[in-house]
């Protein structure tokens, strides 16, 4: 009774200043049917290696631009409560070849099951998200275009399994008075499936309300999110476009 109470406290305080609440822009509509995902790729001659093991941080810094705090070897992994990571050199228009992997042992659910996120130009997440046999609102699941496109199928492996995304991505034009000119496209490959035909973007995710565009530079880092789990990435590689 005690942390059913706890939780209605502290949902009256996740509202924003319009009164809107999380759960008002969750989708439940429908859910997308499961399919047997292909393999995992390996970067052109062409690409910017962002990540290849052998704690190779030198491209990456904390979002608060300090060192970075992941555990770092032949793979990159999530350190709870340490902070979010951002690379160096920032990014428009890009072809996004990344591989993450949720902890084996399975602990939590819906959102608080292997949660992390891709952040393009840190400001419009692909989600990462153990949602094999794991239900939650499906434009929060892997693959979603968080809050704003449920992914066409869910491809997601079993926890503790390699699992890939191929992105393409088109950058939001503004005019020069900072109006928009042409909103954020993404395409989005889970292991060899496609799962998100470009689609527009309505603006940055967000977490409550709706997006909206407020004009931005070209370029931006790209981000990965620490969302207090154990999420593993290797074989990050990056082309512009």
């Amino acid at each position: 009774m005690k942390k059913i109470i706890t939780f209605l406290i502290l949902s009256l305080f996740v509202i924003n200043s319009h009164g809107q609440k999380p759960a008002e822009t969750e989708d439940w509509s429908r859910k997308p049917e499961v399919v047997t995902p292909g393999k995992c790729t390996l970067p052109p001659s062409d690409a910017i290696v962002l990540y290849a093991g052998a704690e190779d941080l030198g491209k990456w810094t904390n979002v608060k631009d300090g060192p970075v705090n992941w555990k770092a070897g032949e793979i990159l992994t999530v350190k709870p409560k340490s902070g979010g990571i951002k690379t160096i050199q920032s990014f428009g228009d890009v072809q996004l070849h990344i591989e993450w992997r949720s902890p084996e042992i399975i602990e939590g659910k819906g959102q608080g099951r292997g949660n992390s996120g891709i952040f393009l130009m840190s400001k419009y997440e692909v989600q990462v998200l153990d949602s094999y046999e794991n239900e939650t609102y499906y434009n929060g699941q892997a693959g979603s275009l968080y809050k704003q496109h449920i992914p066409l199928v869910n491809a997601c492996r079993p926890p503790g399994n390699w699992q890939a995304y191929d992105i393409i991505f088109t950058a939001p034009r503004f005019k020069d008075d900072g109006s928009l000119d042409s909103p954020a496209y993404v395409t989005i490959i889970h292991n060899g499936v496609l799962i998100q035909n470009h689609v527009e973007l309505m603006g940055p995710t967000v977490f409550i309300g709706k997006p909206k565009y407020k004009s931005h530079p070209e370029k931006l880092p790209l981000m990965l999110q620490d969302h207090n789990n154990p999420v593993s990435y290797r074989n990050i590689w990056i082309r512009n476009l």
